[in-house]
């Protein structure tokens, strides 16, 4: 038990019940798994061939739905000061760790339901859509279940990096166009500079040759575990420094 009187499991039960009552956040979180889940379709639809890798063409969706997991993830932190409600968060829980610990355990929870919710119905309509003539990859395929699983948990990831950029910014402007370049920009700059040895820690192109492939791609062979936890590092490092910057800034 925390020493004001809340733990928690009390914080933790409020935070969930801002994340869910939210109007924005479920509005722009249905959206976004809608147009992911319509990306997939599309994408199976266009599978023409057994060339290539079925599966990472019915996950595609994930480049959009890590831009709305990211986005949404900052947003939490974010509106909340831009509302001036931190203020009263923080005087009913003067353990400021602890707020950040609830954030952080709630919007992880809830971003890998709805990811992993995302990433199945992805495949699963993509399936559908795909042709009679192209190979069907089936969920009873280990690496093809490995693929949707691993690629949902970097929904949920991504929203806990959106968290601690947005953490540290404070700002809603400022962490949204963080969270874009981080997810965009370095990864288009890396492409073109052909920096292949740093393009393999970037989030986007670790789940778009990694996580969401059944077959390896070149620069990308490590375990998709290991690649998971590199994706993993992000939201650590950027929450251990949000959470040293909250305990020492004002409100």
């Amino acid at each position: 038990m925390a020493r004001d009187g809340y733990g928690f499991t009390e914080v933790a039960a409020a935070e969930w019940i801002k994340l869910r009552t939210l109007r924005s956040t479920t509005w722009v979180a249905g959206l976004g798994l809608a147009a992911s889940v319509a990306l997939g379709a599309v994408a199976g639809l266009n599978t023409k061939t057994a060339g290539g890798d079925p599966t990472s063409n019915v996950l595609a969706g994930v480049i959009l739905g890590q831009v709305v997991a990211g986005v949404l993830g900052a947003l939490v932190m974010t509106s909340e000061y831009s509302s001036g409600s931190i203020r009263v968060t923080l005087s009913a829980v003067p353990r400021r760790g602890l707020v950040l610990l609830a954030k952080a355990a709630v919007l992880g929870l809830a971003g890998l339901v709805v990811g992993e919710i995302t990433t199945f119905a992805s495949f699963l309509l993509g399936m559908a859509a795909m042709r009679p003539s192209v190979p069907h990859p089936s969920l009873s395929d280990p690496a093809v279940l490995r693929a949707v699983v691993l690629t949902g948990a970097y929904l949920a990831l991504t929203a806990l990096t959106g968290l601690g950029i947005g953490a540290i910014l404070r700002h809603s402007p400022a962490a949204v166009a963080t969270v874009a370049g981080v997810l965009f920009v370095l990864p288009l700059v890396a492409g073109a500079t052909r920096a292949i040895g740093a393009a393999r820690f970037l989030p986007e192109l670790i789940v778009g040759n990694s996580l969401a492939a059944v077959k390896q791609v070149q620069g990308f062979t490590w375990s998709p575990w290991l690649e998971l936890a590199i994706v993993a590092a992000y939201p650590v490092l950027l929450l251990t420094a949000g959470c040293w910057l909250l305990i020492r800034r004002d409100a």
